[in-house]
């Protein structure tokens, strides 16, 4: 293409070489019949068209160029405020996708980066921050850091409390009243439960209850948090530990029945279990009673009588203050004398209580109680076995 430009410089300059050169060139011009001049002609205006383009869109184009290399970052710490939620068990990813969404930083890659420059920000917790708008990546990762810029408004869910008084420790906290509660747990499904959680193998009609998914723990509630988004939290949270555990298959596949029913058992197991130590071993004699070859092939735990008269706004009760009435109540439900179990759960179980009834420890014990102040409990094959560990109780002051 070089061959066919004249440059116009002036032969004397060239030498020699140069003529021959030229020669060259304009021998091949001739022969083309004078369509050369014609070609650098379109040459020449086609350079200025692109240097035009060039000179117009310059700028636009690096810009864009630029961004593949280097981060969408802003500058500083930011203007303004604004409030970001991190939800439970969001990644960095999230934590940046969430912050983007909010404008507090440019790019997610910006607050990512920063992040894994930063060896400190695997500590950054869920939660609602006080933020500024367009924060640099690194800026954003030190004011998380910072728990000054936490709004920390945690509520405290101890295990085995019921659902009804998970309401009332949840209202405390957040000036929510407890009917709004009540009233947006009316539908377990609305609120997250997967309906395929309320089967039982046992045939047993399940009228959908939140009881059981309200999972114990610390939360964080958001300031403008309602009733409904609280406990679709809590229930997600749920979900979460269950799935990670397995809690679902394993049950199916190695107790033989369904999660629901599984659940029931754990929140049996939480109620009646003095200690940690002893959750499996209460929810194996759960299973005993109901499936294996106890007499009434009933629970006969006076837990579901005091799940009933909370249930049913009276007061809880000992063992020893229940009357005959209150034991064996025809129509209660959670009747302790009923075959099988319960209709529902009777608490809000831990992970611990749920481990206990998926993975229960081998053993054919019927009976149990309590026998020292740390809450463990002995446990009895035979009726008369109890009875000698009822007497140990007695000499401890236990019962």
């Amino acid at each position: 293409m070089m061959d066919d430009l004249d440059l116009g410089f002036d032969e004397q300059d060239r030498g020699e070489k140069g003529k021959h050169r030229r020669g060259a060139v304009r021998k091949r011009k001739e022969g083309s019949g004078g369509g050369g001049r014609g070609k650098t002609v379109l040459a020449l205006l086609l350079a200025v068209v692109l240097l035009g383009a060039i000179g117009g869109g310059a700028f636009y184009g690096f810009d864009r160029v630029q961004s593949y290399f280097v981060t969408p970052d802003y500058d500083g710490a930011g203007t303004g405020e604004v409030t970001v939620e991190i939800k439970q068990g969001a990644l960095i990813a999230d934590m940046a996708n969430a912050l983007v969404a909010a404008d507090v930083v440019k790019s997610a890659k910006a607050f990512i980066e920063a992040a894994e420059g930063n060896a400190r920000s695997k500590n950054i917790q869920p939660g609602t921050y006080k933020l500024r708008k367009q924060m640099s990546g690194e800026s954003a990762v030190t004011a998380m850091l910072d728990l000054k810029n936490r709004i920390v408004n945690g509520v405290t869910i101890p295990e085995g409390r019921t659902a009804k008084n998970v309401y009332q420790l949840l209202s405390k906290e957040t000036k929510i009243p407890v009917k709004d509660f009540e009233a947006a747990a009316k539908d377990p499904i609305a609120r997250g439960v997967p309906d395929w959680w309320f089967k039982r193998t046992d045939n047993k009609k399940v009228k959908p209850s939140i009881e059981g998914f309200l999972y114990p723990d610390t939360y964080e509630i958001p300031p403008k948090a309602t009733a409904e988004t609280i406990i679709e939290l809590m229930v997600e949270n749920f979900l979460s530990v269950t799935s990670e555990m397995q809690f679902a298959d394993r049950v199916q596949k190695e107790r033989k029945i369904s999660p629901y029913e599984a659940l029931i058992v754990a929140s049996l197991a939480q109620a009646e279990a003095g200690n940690k130590d002893d959750l499996g071993k209460v929810a194996r004699v759960a299973y005993n009673r109901v499936f294996g070859e106890f007499d009434c092939n009933c629970l006969e735990m006076d837990v579901t009588v005091n799940y009933y008269l909370e249930l049913t706004g009276q007061k809880t009760k000992t063992s020893g203050q229940m009357t005959a009435a209150d034991l064996d109540n025809p129509k209660n439900p959670y009747n302790r004398k009923l075959p099988g179990l319960v209709p529902t759960p009777i608490n809000n179980p831990g992970k611990q209580a749920m481990e206990g009834a998926m993975d229960p420890p081998p053993g054919k014990w019927l009976f149990f109680v309590a026998i020292d102040k740390e809450g463990h409990s002995a446990f009895a094959e035979t009726y008369e076995e109890h009875l000698k560990n009822e007497a140990k109780a007695k000499e401890n002051g236990i019962i």
